[in-house]
């Protein structure tokens, strides 16, 4: 679904179905250098049972137009900006990695507007090494390769691949490759630099008071799971669900854990 923001295309998967009023709906929001299709295994089933779906590509990445944003904040107004258009009062908001500080500060910005929060392979302070925010800016593949190698727990899926053929680190590699050939203004660059920058996350925490879910890779190099702990403690009444055998490519990587983590969690009673 393509919505006009601002006269700019921005793009939202749904799964497939049409938007219904009568049922709740959920926000998949992506992290750096990514798009939509990192949730594809997820937002098609819950498109496919009981929610509206919006699975949307952040502006210059994917097939949303317009520059990439250089902060958080931004990105949570062109959100809501987003939900406006849509015409989606309030709704479930899933973040991973970059895009579980743009849901937290979404949620911060506009309480009223969500009505759960599950924030994916999250971290805060969300501070990126030198190095690599150097090689985003001076070499992109070099920065590729470097979080594809710490996102994943190892080059072959453990202890199967979730579908046959499905090159869990090559998919992810190819994918951030697709970003910079679409849009080669340095998006990695900017993401990374805005998720550096970001030092709202402990203040927007003490905001939240929906429920909400930490979803963790036990194994992620990327967002250890100790480094959501300020985030956890900050959220009254937060749930963590921890992944096992699983690294920062959460949702490829154990695919079903994350959906029945998520799905369990947005069934459930308020």
């Amino acid at each position: 679904m393509l919505i006009n923001l601002n006269g700019q295309d921005a793009y939202c998967y749904t799964g497939g179905k049409a938007f219904n009023q009568a049922q709740p709906t959920a926000v998949f929001i992506h992290g750096a250098q990514n798009d939509h299709s990192v949730w594809i295994l997820q937002t098609r089933y819950f498109a496919h049972h009981g929610f509206n779906v919006l699975a949307v590509d952040l502006p210059g990445h994917g097939r949303s137009k317009g520059a990439a944003l250089a902060s958080v904040e931004q990105m949570a107004d062109w959100l809501l900006a987003l939900l406006d258009a849509a015409g989606v009062p309030q709704a479930m908001l899933i973040g991973h990695s970059m895009g579980s500080l743009i849901a937290l500060e979404t949620c911060a910005k506009a309480p009223q507007r969500v009505s759960k929060l599950a924030m994916v392979g999250t971290a805060y302070p969300m501070k990126v090494s030198d190095m690599l925010l150097n090689a985003a800016r001076d070499e992109e593949q070099t920065a590729i390769d470097m979080v594809n190698i710490w996102s994943h727990t190892s080059i072959a899926q453990k202890p199967s691949c979730p579908g046959p053929g499905f090159y869990v680190m090559g998919g992810s590699q190819r994918l951030m490759q697709r970003i910079s050939k679409v849009n080669p203004d340095k998006v990695f660059y900017t993401d990374f630099s805005a998720c550096h920058a970001y030092s709202n996350g402990e203040i927007a925490a003490q905001a939240v008071a929906c429920p909400t879910l930490f979803v963790l890779g036990k194994k992620d190099m990327m967002t250890p799971p100790k480094a959501s702990a300020l985030l956890s403690k900050a959220i009254t009444g937060s749930q963590v669900s921890m992944i096992e055998n699983c690294g920062h490519s959460l949702m490829a990587e154990q695919p079903d854990a994350v959906l029945q983590a998520l799905y369990t969690f947005a069934k459930a009673a308020v």
